[in-house]
């Protein structure tokens, strides 16, 4: 919370009393309210326009009231209805007590663009500020910081200036009442309240302001969302306070942004602290969130990247003691290994020593996993005690009930025609009846049904794809070494397929994610969820259903599915049925971590790439005017506007990467460090994306990420399992294991590969399953495929052998294990750390404490004041502690 306090209870009670009689004077002062006749007077340029040549200002003509919001329309012809609804919008508007200044179309730049600028005076703000149960300081904080940390000086490299860090000074605050201006810091009522604030409370009328005529009463017919919809308004947004790259000519605006470009945005800043508490007062706490998560789950990718580089270095260093690969290397063993074919026709027999640098990339260790795991748990919940603290600075603490009970959606209350009491509040209000919510709720699930299944279907499809065409590239490519001499070994059937099949993929998730969010968004404004924050929960949730499917489901199809049900060469399985030919894919030697990478990259990539372009063209579309006749609404009318879904992506593209690093972390140990440098660019490509390229955003509160929280918890939870799966059934761990414990003569791994392979006779090998080229197998009687079964000839030829089963009992014991010491782990050590640390707990409690002593004095000064005015018969009246009443001092 932003705290105040401190000086002795006489010195308090001075203040509010010496303080009292100018306010009053100035809370009636009018700052000249201009009517719609007196706006149409001043069309285009005027002698107050003519003394002010500098258009790029935050100020109406007059350079004392404040732009609060703009409204932009281009006036067409044959727009007779959207000018009667702006002239009766504009019309409420005033009665609502706002003031309007419109600027001409010949004063623009396209000479088509009119731009309506809005001002709150104090009385609206005072009243909405009263309604909103906005806090603001009443009296400086005397609660000490925390003491200085040893070695400080050691990170004076990475800190920013004190200004920057801190804007504004630590106060107390408390709900504002306006009934009791006196009781708070209110030096100046023009910048009482920051911009932030304003756009916040002018945005909350525009968005509850309707359109219709006085004598009727449409309530569809409300709010600038809708007006923006129906093509009345072109825009509607608050103000930059000035240019990024340079500061404000008047001395009165902040200049903000300018800083926040200068310490922030830049690329050179990277390794700069971020400063949270300015993005907080210039966005407002939803996006200063959000970027305080982002910040933090970088810091803690940091050690999961450090994990990840040791093991991978430590795979490289023990290369001798890796005998497996050293096998299927060697020309004499995997040279001498003929393999059966991998597909039907197309496909020949082929050495095993082929796979001899895949082998390598296969090869990991259990210790990633375990250290990984430990990395995200502790992430979450130091987050949630980083989370806590900063709802205790910024005013939070209480904001999750405030925000349910008074800040209902528009659209919920238009829509919602029926009337309850609320037993809380003892008010009438809004509801949905039950039977609607039910059936609305079902419509909703079958579309989300839907369209997951639809998803499935099209990856079931990119999988039917593969199947296809690998004959054909294997028919191509038969013998990439002798063929294709400078990159033969890397140039595989596998390899083609996978990577056009990739392809295929990602251009399929871009089209699907375009249909996406038009089904969320119109299924969730189905639902007609009553707050804000209900409204963006529902919609989070949606979505990251559908992008959780659209962008993993290929990973699972590979880690899991892939290679697993093909059989055995006499008895092959097939996709659909043998009538279709699409003979299930065999494993590879590497399953999910090449997933991971190519999905990273591809997903990632072409996504930052584009956006990196269209935000460099609007950059030099925004700064292609001069600046002297570029005013400041029309710079910011030509930027990006931050849409309802502007934060969502930007939450999505890191939750989808906290997926990858943790749901396969096993499979591809140096994930996090490739997201670590991602995210170190991410943070000052979206500082660089929010300064520069996007419209000031209308400020929220938000005391959390949300729904994400949920998602990021359940995400977690899923990859305990995901990654003992993959270890279990993807890796070679356990047969390694099994074969070194109860099978190796030696004690070693020496013949693993060997005993890993089945023996199948070439001529059991059914007609349709042999390759075109008969001459491929040089004269071989038998081939090996991965599996343990009996070798032909034996009693139970072609069945699983004992291995097997031991084999399988020990993937599942090992599951079962995993599982439990990662979740014990996990749970021991959110108990360990408190979600809320214990000093922000007393400083919660002493706040409060101290709120409730100042609002007593305050209430009883206030009253014995009032008793000494109102007493007719001369008596002087003193406050007696111990009779908790007045007493008469004569």
């Amino acid at each position: 919370m932003r705290r105040i306090t401190g000086k002795a209870k006489d010195e308090t009670l001075i203040e509010l009393q010496s303080t009292t009689d100018s306010q009053i004077g100035d809370e009636n002062s009018g700052n000249g309210v201009n009517s719609q006749s007196e706006r149409e007077k001043l069309p285009g340029h005027t002698e107050t326009d003519k003394l002010q040549p500098n258009k790029d200002t935050v100020f109406f003509r007059d350079g004392v009231r404040r732009i609060d919001f703009v409204l932009s329309y281009v006036d067409e012809k044959d727009g007779e209805k959207k000018q009667e609804r702006r002239r009766e919008f504009e019309a409420n508007l005033e009665k609502a007590g706002l003031e309007l200044e419109t600027e001409d179309k010949t004063d623009s730049k396209d000479q088509k663009s009119y731009f309506l600028k809005i001002h709150a005076p104090w009385d609206v703000l005072a009243t909405y500020a009263d309604v909103l149960k906005i806090k603001v300081p009443f009296k400086v904080s005397d609660i000490p910081h925390g003491r200085d940390i040893p070695w400080e000086w050691l990170s004076h490299p990475f800190r920013l200036p004190e200004h920057v860090m801190h804007p504004q000074s630590d106060y107390f605050t408390y709900h504002f009442d306006k009934t009791k201006t006196d009781f708070y810091l209110i030096n100046d009522k023009e910048t009482f309240f920051p911009p932030s604030t304003r756009n916040r409370i002018v945005f909350y009328i525009l968005a509850r302001c309707p359109y219709y005529k006085e004598g009727r009463k449409e309530k569809d017919k409300t709010g600038i969302k809708r007006l923006l919809s129906n093509g009345t308004y072109t825009a509607a947004f608050p103000l930059h306070d000035c240019r990024y790259w340079k500061r404000a000519r008047n001395a009165e605006c902040e200049s903000e942004r300018y800083n926040l470009y200068k310490h922030w945005a830049r690329f050179l800043c990277f390794y700069k602290e971020q400063p949270l508490n300015l993005i907080r007062k210039y966005y407002g706490e939803k996006i200063g969130i959000y970027f305080a998560w982002l910040g933090f789950y970088t810091e803690m990718l940091f050690f999961a990247a450090v994990m990840g580089l040791i093991c991978f270095v430590y795979g490289v260093l023990s290369y001798d003691d890796n005998i497996s690969s050293k096998e299927i290397c060697d020309a004499e063993i995997g040279g001498s290994i003929l393999m059966c074919p991998l597909c039907d026709k197309k496909c020949t027999f082929w050495t095993l020593n082929s796979t001899c640098l895949s082998s390598w990339v296969k090869y990991f260790h259990l210790m990633c996993s375990f250290k990984a795991k430990f990395t995200i748990t502790l992430f979450l919940e130091l987050w949630k005690r980083r989370q806590a603290r900063l709802e205790y600075e910024w005013d939070l603490v209480d904001f999750e009930e405030e925000q349910q009970q008074l800040q209902i959606r528009p659209e919920f209350e238009i829509k919602c025609t029926n009337r309850r009491l609320n037993k809380i509040t003892q008010e009438m209000e809004p509801y949905l009846p039950i039977t609607t919510k039910c059936a609305r709720y079902c419509l909703s699930a079958a579309t989300v049904i839907f369209w997951i299944s639809l998803i499935i279907a099209c990856i079931i499809g990119v999988i039917a794809y593969r199947l296809a065409v690998y004959a054909s590239f294997a028919s191509v490519i038969k013998d990439p070494v002798r063929k294709i001499q400078l990159v033969g070994r890397f140039i595989t059937p596998q390899l083609a397929t996978s990577v056009t099949a990739s392809c295929i993929n990602f251009v399929t998730i871009m089209v699907l994610n375009f249909f996406y969010e038009r089904v969320a968004i119109w299924i969730t404004d189905m639902e007609i969820p009553k707050t804000h924050l209900e409204y963006e929960n529902r919609l989070t949730t949606k979505m990251f259903m559908f992008q959780f499917v659209n962008y993993y489901s290929s990973c699972f199809y590979v880690a899991f599915f892939k290679g697993k049900f093909v059989n055995y060469p006499g008895d092959y399985s097939y996709m659909f049925g043998k009538w279709t030919n699409l003979r299930n894919e065999e494993i590879q030697p590497v399953t999910a971590g090449n997933c991971v990478l190519c999905r990273i990259l591809s997903y990632g990539s072409p996504q930052h790439l584009h956006r990196l372009m269209r935000n460099w063209w609007s950059s030099r579309r925004g700064r292609h005017h001069p600046e002297n006749h570029y005013s400041r609404w029309e710079q910011d009318h030509v930027l990006q506007n931050f849409s309802q879904l502007g934060l969502f992506y930007e939450y999505l593209e890191m939750v989808i990467q906290f997926g990858f690093i943790t749901l396969f972390v096993a499979s591809f140990p140096l994930a996090p460090l490739l997201a670590l440098f991602n995210n170190i660019l991410e943070i000052r490509v979206d500082a660089w994306k929010f300064t520069t390229q996007f419209r000031r955003p209308v400020a929220a509160k938000a005391r959390s990420i949300g729904a994400w929280q949920e998602i990021l918890n359940a995400v977690a939870i899923l990859s305990v399992v995901t990654n003992a799966f993959i270890m279990a059934f993807t890796s070679d761990m356990i047969p390694r294991m099994v074969y070194l414990y109860a099978y190796s003569k030696e004690g070693s791994m020496k013949g693993y590969v060997n005993n890993s392979l089945s023996v199948f006779h070439i001529s059991q090998i059914d007609k349709p399953n042999l390759p075109d080229d008969d001459d491929s197998f040089d004269n071989s009687t038998t081939c090996r495929y991965r599996d343990y079964r009996y070798p032909p000839g034996h009693d139970k030829e072609y069945t699983h052998t004992m291995q097997f089963w031991h084999i399988l009992a020990a993937k599942m014991a090992f599951i079962i294990i995993m599982e439990h010491v990662v979740f014990v782990v996990k749970f021991f050590v959110a108990w360990m750390i408190p979600d809320i640390p214990s000093d922000v707990k007393a400083r919660v409690k002493r706040e409060r404490y101290l709120i409730q002593e100042y609002l007593h004095n305050y209430e009883v000064e206030r009253l014995k004041l009032q008793l000494m005015k109102q007493d007719k018969n001369g008596h002087v009246w003193e406050f007696s502690p111990y009779m908790h009443g007045f007493l008469t001092v004569d």
